[in-house]
């Protein structure tokens, strides 16, 4: 019996652990997004983390676009936005490390080069 509780002592241990180590990325965030030419543009990103998913949205200079394939592994964030551009659909994804109240992100349009921005939680 003793050896049953130390058991389950240390798996609700562990499970409040990993619940802390997960990201919290719920929440506003503002980015200055680096554009063609070597502009920046103001982009807001709303998230809401349920689990292991991430879902929300993007929006900036294209309006507001839902954000799909979102998942969340401790402090890293992933997840991809479409929208049709001339050349027809185009998809971009995202990559990013929380960290307080920043997130350090890498993006990359498929077949394209990568670039790097900050976003900053929304007060």
């Amino acid at each position: 019996m003793k050896s049953r509780l130390v058991l389950v002592t240390l798996i609700l241990s562990f499970f409040l652990v990993a619940v802390s180590w997960a990201a919290d990325a719920t929440g506003k965030w503002t980015a200055q997004v680096p554009g063609r030419g070597g502009q920046t543009r103001e982009t807001t990103f709303n998230f809401k983390v349920e689990g292991a998913k991430l879902t929300g949205t993007m929006s900036g200079q294209q309006g507001e676009i839902p954000i799909s394939d979102g998942t969340v592994k401790g402090d890293e964030i992933a997840f991809s936005t479409k929208f049709t551009g001339g050349g027809g659909e185009v998809k971009i994804n995202f990559n990013g490390k929380v960290a307080g109240d920043e997130i350090k992100f890498t993006r990359a349009r498929e077949g394209g080069e990568p670039s790097e921005f900050t976003a900053k939680r929304a007060k």
